[in-house]
């Protein structure tokens, strides 16, 4: 195996194992190993046809110390299972997501990158309407697999300053909608807005609520915070997803001595800030440099240096340093894999 850790991207690279679970005749069956990175499924599948689609991120990180550990698995669960109650599908069970997880990830060791290379195992489980229906209803079968892949950074930025935009004639989810959920179909509304913040060259669109466009929901793909006067200040919204780096880093604010706040945000507060980030398990946090409100012909800049911030860097460290097993896991929020 020829990898060149250091350089990998955030990009699917084939491994040797995924696993696989059908949910037939109102049960889960038993765990499937497979070597195909295929799937055979009804043209008239629900996840085809009506979006009933869910899926999670997760990551293991390979320590000093040789070890392999998976970060918070069983909050990944909990999710896909709030999921699952949202468009209608057979909920997975913890225990059943948990152990597809370590399996696979045991499956596919010679994946998990070197300590200290920058990269790490991405672990996809993915939830899917299999049964065929026509009319506009929820499927009978479901199928429940997890893959994996090794990554690099997914802003290629890595743990630098990034640009993101406002647009606000672009919604990623409606109010009472599945914003709050991870399913696929949040992702492709946002694909248009972000394909044209990338080619203005922003990591990403910051959207605003998308009933009165006054307040911050988040950015693209990941969940938006800021920092003033020794507060760590993320958005409440029915439309955001509940980040699980989010809730981590939230946690260690707090045991750091910041105060923490979780509220609607005014967009027009974003001026205050002395620093802003986005945060999630792809990029744990990418700081961003600059605001630009392109309809109102308006920018906001946090960093005089041009370098990130130091409370996000603390963070940031911190969060790593756990996830790698440099520090002490005080919140049991690792799984080992020996």
């Amino acid at each position: 195996m020829n990898i060149d850790w250091p350089n990998l991207s955030f990009s699917y690279l084939d491994t040797d194992y995924n696993v696989r679970c059908y949910y037939r005749n109102g049960k889960w069956g038993e765990l499937e190993v497979s070597s195909s990175n295929q799937i055979n499924i009804h043209m008239a599948a629900t996840a085809l046809h009506y979006g009933q689609e869910s899926f999670e991120g997760l990551k293991a990180f390979r320590g000093k110390d040789d070890k392999i550990r998976i970060f918070r698995a069983a909050d990944n669960a909990k999710r896909m299972i709030s999921s699952a109650q949202g468009i209608m599908m057979a909920e997975v069970p913890e225990e059943l997501f948990v152990e597809a997880v370590k399996k696979v990830v045991s499956l596919n060791k010679r994946f998990v990158p070197p300590y200290e290379s920058g990269a790490s195992l991405y672990i996809r489980p993915l939830l899917i309407g299999s049964g065929p229906k026509v009319g506009v209803q929820p499927a009978d079968e479901f199928l429940f697999m997890v893959f994996v892949t090794p990554v690099g950074p997914y802003f290629k930025e890595g743990f630098k300053l990034t640009n993101v935009a406002v647009m606000r004639e672009y919604d990623r989810a409606a109010p009472q909608g599945t914003g709050n959920i991870k399913v696929g179909g949040n992702y492709a509304a946002s694909l248009k807005a972000g394909m044209l913040a990338k080619d203005k060259g922003y990591s990403a669109v910051l959207y605003l609520d998308s009933r009165e466009k006054k307040y911050i929901d988040e950015c693209g793909p990941a969940n938006f915070f800021g920092i003033k006067d020794n507060t760590y200040i993320t958005p409440e919204s029915k439309s955001i997803l509940p980040s699980i780096t989010n809730k981590s880093l939230i946690q260690l604010a707090q045991d750091m001595g910041l105060k923490t706040e979780r509220r609607p945000v005014p967009f027009e507060e974003v001026g205050t800030f002395e620093e802003v980030g986005q945060c999630g398990t792809a990029a744990v946090i990418s700081p961003v440099g600059r605001i630009d409100d392109i309809d109102n012909n308006k920018s906001y800049s946090f960093s005089k240096d041009g370098e990130p911030g130091p409370i996000s860097r603390k963070l940031y460290n911190k969060l790593r340093a756990i996830q790698y097993g440099d520090e002490p896991d005080p919140y049991g929020w690792v799984t080992v894999i020996e």
